[in-house]
């Protein structure tokens, strides 16, 4: 999960707080994704600060992109917070993903847009049952925000718990079809390539709509020259300033001091972490309140544009679909008594 050498930035932003920063970040390794899944089929414009209480499509050369304009993920109406003291927005940002933008510090140095104090929330490797709900109303109940960087093929076992996510307000991006590390030896280019597009619209299948043009390499591998394709694909790029190592935690106290220990000592960054993971989800309670009585502010980093998925990819993926192997009608529409 750490640095390749040869990193290529590619693009510059410019900031609504003065510096420029470039960042990414990591996920668990592929094969605690694997055997879970054989349990179960730019430019950083400021938006005008929410109240704490709230919050060109390129030629190609792996296939032919759509003609028509995505649909982005609608905008869910602001809800007033129950939670007085809630962590809250500190502020909103939207990002020009045009060149492919990096940020977190791990892997990319360039642009600085955090104030101090501010971080931003990324979860890797969801959707998944029980874990990415529970996530999802830990941060509901502070009124905050993140991102989450889905697996493709998560994205179509549960559709429904990734529009739950974007329902609520969080930026979706993607983290490859099948979280294979792509810079794995005997990994082409191609099939680097298909990995990153398939999981791009493996999203916007289970969303019904655009994700962002936001991507996290798995295990922070970052081939440069698939950095320099998400480049010409107008994605930005996700690395990480601190990683809570959740995945390795055996408990939820140890992910909180982890964390707490690190964004101390840096005084603000993105943090990596995984609402595919158990204890992340019980620690984020915690996590929240810590991050709220140190006087963090969270950041939400939405992008200025959907992405524009591949034809050639949108259509692979509704062919590998599976279907259902049992009905889920309910019992009254298939089982009804006509006598007594």
């Amino acid at each position: 999960m750490r640095v390749v050498a040869g990193l290529v930035a590619a693009g510059a932003v410019s900031v609504c707080v003065g510096g420029g920063v470039w960042m990414m970040s990591a996920a668990s390794p592929p094969e605690r994704v694997q055997q879970a899944e054989k349990a179960q089929p730019a430019a950083v414009a400021a938006i005008p600060p929410a109240p704490a209480a709230q919050a060109n499509p390129l030629a190609d050369v792996t296939g032919t992109v759509p003609a028509t304009e995505p649909k982005p993920v609608p905008s869910p109406a602001k809800r007033a917070c129950a939670n007085p003291n809630a962590l809250g927005i500190g502020r909103v940002v939207e990002i020009d993903t045009t060149g492919g933008p990096g940020f977190g510090f791990e892997h990319f140095k360039q642009l600085d847009f955090l104030a101090e104090k501010e971080v931003v929330l990324t979860f890797d490797d969801g959707p998944w049952p029980v874990n990415t709900p529970a996530v999802l109303k830990a941060l509901a109940d502070e009124c905050t925000t993140g991102i989450f960087f889905a697996v493709g093929k998560h994205a179509t076992y549960h559709p429904d718990i990734l529009k739950q996510v974007a329902a609520a307000g969080h930026t979706v991006g993607s983290h490859t079809w099948s979280h294979v590390n792509l810079n794995k030896k005997g990994m082409t280019e191609q099939q680097a390539k298909d990995e990153i597009e398939k999981g791009f619209s493996a999203v916007r299948l289970a969303l019904g709509a655009a994700p962002a043009p936001f991507f996290r390499f798995p295990q922070l591998q970052h081939p440069p020259a698939m950095v320099t394709y998400l480049g010409t694909r107008d994605v930005a790029m996700f690395s990480t300033d601190l990683d809570s190592f959740d995945f390795k935690a055996s408990t939820p106290d140890k992910i909180v001091e982890t964390v707490m220990t690190k964004v101390n000592k840096l005084g603000k960054g993105i943090i990596l972490m995984h609402d595919f993971q158990k204890h992340t989800a019980e620690a984020l309670p915690t996590l929240l309140g810590r991050l709220k009585a140190g006087g963090y502010k969270v950041v939400q980093m939405k992008a200025k544009m959907p992405l524009q998925t591949i034809a050639q990819y949108d259509a692979e993926v509704v062919k590998d679909a599976k279907l259902p192997t049992i009905s889920s009608r309910p019992v009254s529409s298939v089982v009804q008594t006509v006598a007594n």
